[in-house]
């Protein structure tokens, strides 16, 4: 395990490196219910933007930069958790980083909305911040295989969120509810329908869903399908032949969806190849 490094903080200039016109990233990506892990190198600037998750970025090698407010000054950090639904916009030049992003409507969201209890991006603290790095690095040169990628990105997770359960859990009917939406992604899934799985009245469902996971029924349902168009050309497929599988109408809904949730095109995205 490599030794934490020291927190930065640094603010620069918002004009500087503003020669990126976009953001690529080439790594993997791994998800399970409730979280993802997107982990490799990248480049370049992202578009403002915004996304259900909580999302945790790591400068596995390097630094990255913040900013939740155009008219602010970028931040540097070598490790940031950002607020789910709050917009903001990233940069990193050439830097190994680890994103990892948690749907707020899990134990662990919950629990890492008790950490971030002021402002939309906080940097990480050491030595939490060290022993995470450390860990997905370690994990990512020893190319590991998915699951155990997994098992590596719920721990780091755990080390986060280590002391800081909830007071509150969800409401069941909305669990059921999100359940029956992810189990049936690629047919056509309406509110009224998802609202009498769990007996409620569209109106009475539409109300609570919102309460309980802090975004509207249909936000939600494009967060779901986005991720869905993600690991089917993370498989292998052509991005059109994901926003098929997704429930898309076509790539370019496809596409202003990917842009407005993560500031980058899905085309950004490239695959890894065998290597590192």
């Amino acid at each position: 395990m490599r030794a934490p490094a020291a927190p930065l903080s640094r603010a620069r200039d918002p004009g500087d490196q503003a020669s990126f016109g976009r953001a690529d990233a080439r790594g993997h990506v791994y998800f399970w219910q409730g979280g993802s892990l997107w982990i490799g190198r990248g480049k370049g600037r992202s578009d403002r933007h915004a996304h259900h998750a909580f999302q945790i970025a790591l400068a596995l090698v390097g630094v990255c930069h913040f900013r939740s407010d155009r008219a602010e000054e970028w931040l540097e950090y070598q490790g940031a958790l950002v607020r789910s639904e709050r917009p903001h916009e990233f940069e990193v030049d050439g830097a190994t980083m680890a994103h990892i992003f948690v749907e707020p409507e899990t134990t662990e969201g919950r629990a890492l909305s008790e950490r971030l209890t002021k402002g939309d991006i906080m940097s990480l603290p050491e030595p939490e911040r060290g022993s995470i790095a450390g860990l997905l690095l370690d994990a990512y040169e020893a190319r590991l295989d998915y699951s155990e990628m997994v098992s590596v990105a719920k721990a780091a997770v755990a080390i986060l969120t280590a002391g800081l359960a909830s007071r509150t859990s969800v409401d069941p009917r909305v669990v059921r509810a999100i359940d029956h939406m992810k189990a049936n992604m690629r047919d056509s899934v309406s509110l009224a329908a998802v609202a009498s799985v769990v007996a409620l009245s569209p109106s009475r469902f539409r109300h609570l869903f919102v309460q309980e996971t802090g975004t509207a029924f249909r936000a939600y349902l494009l967060w779901l399908r986005i991720n869905l168009a993600i690991e089917s050309s993370m498989a292998g497929k052509s991005w059109t032949e994901a926003a098929q599988d997704a429930g898309f109408s076509d790539s370019a809904h496809l596409t202003r969806t990917f842009k407005r949730m993560f500031g980058i095109a899905p085309a950004s995205l490239v695959r890894p190849s065998c290597a590192h």
